[in-house]
């Protein structure tokens, strides 16, 4: 009598594993049949009860509804317009600015609100900063090339050290050569013209004063972008351990009288941003 009902269950069992696939499926299909009329009436009646939810309202309310939905359309379409003038002037300025075209970053125009150029550190401070997205050790550039890059960061205010100071170093080579050297700002008099250091260059590299090479970006480090201008190495002597050069790299003159610099912005960067 105790092994009856488990040799029901073995006799239920066997008989729906032998059932052929089309009776179940018929069998399958029937049950959600048999439910179809409760879920269709459960959706009828949520249908029923938005309806007199909403014939609930008088028609104060409802006009009052239809003015807030036109007022936020009217705010969005606003913002809109002010979105598009915006990226109008973004592109406006970087044509303006003559930037080169990087991808993967995004330009910030910043405006110079104060240079600070002593003997030992040249560096600008520009009237964007953490509220604009920047961040620390951004690459600063403009039209000539490679500005700086940024030191500090406040809310509205960023720190640009610039190139012409002994405080930037960056891996660079010399145009039309793949080979690395090192370039860092130089210890520039007031009012002396902007000038850096190359080293590590190559014995086999010429450069004078009357047949300059250009200095530009490796993009070695993963902080700025190959092919950058920095400026041009005007004189080359040997170094101390006679396994290299050393060079004076001449900047260009704009550095001193910059009034608008562009920030440029890893997009991965800003994509992880909270």
């Amino acid at each position: 009598m105790q092994a009856r009902p488990f040799l029901v269950l073995a006799i239920v069992v066997g008989i729906w594993l032998i059932l052929p696939a089309l009776l179940k499926t018929l069998l399958r299909t029937g049950f959600y049949e048999l439910q179809a009329p409760a879920v269709q009436t459960s959706s009828i009646i949520r249908d029923v009860q938005d309806y007199w939810s909403f014939r609930s309202y008088s028609k104060d309310e409802l006009i009052e509804g239809i003015r807030d939905l036109a007022r936020q359309k009217a705010d969005y379409e606003i913002r809109l317009q002010e979105t598009e003038g915006m990226e109008r002037e973004l592109e406006r300025l970087e044509r303006l600015l003559e930037l080169p075209e990087q991808e993967g970053f995004r330009y910030e125009i910043a405006r110079v609100a104060r240079r600070e150029m002593g003997t030992w550190w040249q560096r600008m401070i520009i009237r964007k900063g953490r509220n604009h997205g920047i961040p620390v050790g951004a690459p600063v550039v403009y039209a000539g090339g490679v500005v700086g890059k940024v030191g500090e960061v406040y809310l509205n205010t960023a720190v640009v050290e610039l190139i012409s100071g002994n405080t930037v170093r960056l891996s660079a080579r010399i145009e039309g050569d793949e080979r690395p050297i090192s370039y860092q700002g130089g210890v520039t008099p007031p009012f002396a013209p902007a000038e850096g250091l190359a080293e590590f260059v190559s014995l086999d590299t010429r450069a004078s004063a009357e047949s300059p090479r250009n200095i530009v970006t490796s993009g070695l480090g993963g902080v700025f972008p190959s092919g950058l201008f920095i400026g041009e190495l005007v004189e080359l002597d040997a170094s101390a351990d006679g396994l290299f050069q050393t060079g004076r790299v001449r900047l260009d003159k704009r550095l001193n009288s910059l009034y608008e610099v562009a920030v440029m912005i890893p997009e991965d960067e800003e994509a992880n941003s909270p």
